[in-house]
């Protein structure tokens, strides 16, 4: 059985979240689409676009640690991206519609920020300062969207849905 340290473990966190971005670049054009209010559609295409980005910058790490970019079945996300489509069941044609599957995409971006959160601590603990540096861009563009994401909830949606 191989060494289960921090290095180990950093590289199976990374499995986990490339898979869990890859089911989130899957899962945004739906949600854009349920998607009533322009805004709230813009930011899903928005953060469609940021994910391939996310992605790419996950395989320049595995590329660094000399490893092949393959995701690891992530069941958190999975349980988090079902909830969303249990939203855009439940609640299609009704006015809380935008403000459920805004709420889905925040547990998303929860999600990644810890995850990405953890990536980064562990990555400077393992002196991996290229990784870092990407992590760090993709944890800033994470906080970003959910920011911008609570900003539209505050602003509209949640009145409308009200």
């Amino acid at each position: 059985m191989p060494d289960k340290d921090l290095s180990a473990l950093f590289l199976d966190t990374l499995k986990d979240i490339y898979y869990a971005e890859k089911q989130i670049l899957k899962a945004l054009p739906r949600m854009a689409k349920a998607a009533e209010s322009d805004d709230l559609r813009a930011a899903f295409e928005k953060h469609h676009d940021e994910t391939e980005g996310q992605i790419e910058r996950l395989e320049q790490i595995f590329d660094l640690m000399g490893k092949p970019a393959r995701g690891k079945k992530c069941d958190a996300i999975e349980g988090i991206i079902d909830e969303g489509k249990e939203i855009m069941e439940e609640y299609a044609d009704t006015p809380a519609l935008d403000a459920g599957l805004l709420s889905a995409a925040q547990a998303v971006e929860h999600y990644e920020i810890a995850r990405y959160g953890t990536l980064k601590a562990w990555a400077n603990r393992l002196s991996m300062k290229d990784a870092v540096k990407l992590i760090d861009q993709t944890l800033a563009e994470e906080k970003k969207t959910d920011e911008a994401l609570t900003k539209l909830a505050v602003s509209s949606i949640n009145a409308e849905a009200a």
